[in-house]
């Protein structure tokens, strides 16, 4: 067993692992002139990886090419722009992204079927392909074990600052490291994943446990990550293991500081999310399964009614249970209790304490609902709803 991860020092994000280089680069792709292209390799002397994608049904063609070249629980680099989601462009969307793939495997002397890609962006447009097949090349030039910085920079549309997290662990074999960077400020509803996140780590890990792994630290982050409830067409998380820390460790070892890397992550892109005023925890505590508390914070995580009365710095409780009473839990309505920020509004289904007595100036709130139905427990992480939130989206393709 490891002991307790601490933030790991030296590189950044996906950087932070021994054995990983990255940059990002200007290819021209957004009209600001912004960074949009981003390179990660695996230097080895393991090549082990696995993945997570979105479970919509309508998938971008990035997704589809990287399926594919994950299949064989083997990845050797990451290439991944913005400026462009490259999504519901057909056959010559995936020739673009097959073309991406083998231009990142000739610049590093690799195989096409090594690489992902990812892209992120406007839907329903074609990438400029000399654009990004010349900011590849420059791209693999530039690589670097202090490039993690540049590559979160590089994949970020609407963030307002890049993201990264890195965690190291150690136990009697050595020490070894977690790190990954992500970007996604809006469409952040997961099925399995959300917007793009890369993670890399240094220890030696049988693909079957990278899988598992990844699989438990999504559920029980980005899953829950719901910032406005709808879902992208590009979603993917990937997982790279380099071995280089040459360290060999098992699901019970990696699982803790993984999770803590994605939980840091899903944190970090709620709290970005386009035009929000508050972050705002939902836990649901007392449900008679895991399942049911995460529907019920889902629910209320969802509510449109009650990410604007957050916004309004109204503790409205009425909208919590009217949301609460949609779902298909098992609880009674008079046992329902629900606090805002430590005060209880709403005991046993009626009223509470004073509601003056909430204050909701500042950017973190939590929300904790008593079902009073079991024991079990979950947290969902979202934000309020804006006029910011209307205008960047109502304004987004132009």
């Amino acid at each position: 067993m490891t002991g307790q991860p601490t933030t790991a020092t030296g590189g950044t994000g996906v950087t932070a692992a021994a054995g990983f280089t990255a940059t990002g680069v200007t290819a021209g792709l957004k009209p600001s002139g912004a960074p949009d292209l981003a390179l990660v390799q695996n230097l080895g002397p393991d090549h082990a990886a696995a993945a997570v994608f979105t479970t919509n049904r309508i998938q971008a063609a990035p997704v589809t090419w990287s399926r594919g070249a994950v299949a064989d629980c083997r990845l050797r680099a990451v290439v991944l722009n913005s400026g462009g989601a490259n999504a519901c462009t057909g056959a010559p969307g995936l020739q673009d992204a097959t073309t991406m793939a083998a231009r990142t495997a000739d610049a590093l002397g690799l195989e096409a079927g090594d690489v992902a890609v990812c892209s992120t962006g406007l839907i329903g447009t074609r990438l400029p392909m000399d654009l990004v097949t010349d900011g590849i090349d420059r791209a693999a030039a530039q690589l670097g074990a202090d490039g993690g910085a540049a590559a979160a920079r590089a994949i970020m549309t609407t963030d307002t600052r890049p993201k990264e997290a890195a965690r190291t662990a150690t136990g009697a074999a050595g020490s070894w490291t977690v790190g990954g960077m992500a970007k996604g400020a809006g469409m952040l509803a997961p099925g399995l994943a959300t917007m793009l996140v890369v993670l890399t780590t240094d220890a030696r890990v049988e693909p079957e446990v990278l899988r598992g792994c990844l699989r438990e630290a999504c559920r029980l982050t980005f899953d829950r990550a719901d910032s406005d409830g709808c879902m992208s067409t590009n979603d993917t998380v990937l997982l790279l293991a380099s071995g280089a820390s040459g360290v060999e460790v098992g699901a019970e070892e990696l699982q803790a500081p993984l999770t803590e890397v994605c939980a840091d992550l899903a944190a970090q892109l709620i709290d970005d999310a386009e035009g929000a005023a508050h972050t705002i925890a939902v836990t649901v505590a007392g449900a008679a399964t895991e399942d049911d508390a995460v529907e019920v914070a889902r629910a209320v995580a969802r509510s449109n009614l009650f990410k604007c009365a957050v916004y309004g710095r109204d503790p409205n409780w009425g909208r919590v249970l009217a949301a609460v009473g949609t779902t298909r839990a098992a609880f009674e309505p008079d046992q329902v209790d629900v606090t805002f920020n430590g005060v209880t509004v709403c005991r046993g289904g009626g009223i509470g304490d004073d509601r003056s007595g909430v204050d909701l100036s500042g950017r973190q709130v939590t929300l904790l609902v008593e079902l009073g139905a079991g024991t079990a427990s979950a947290t969902v992480w979202t934000n309020d709803l804006t006029h910011d939130y209307v205008t960047e989206n109502s304004e987004y393709s132009t």
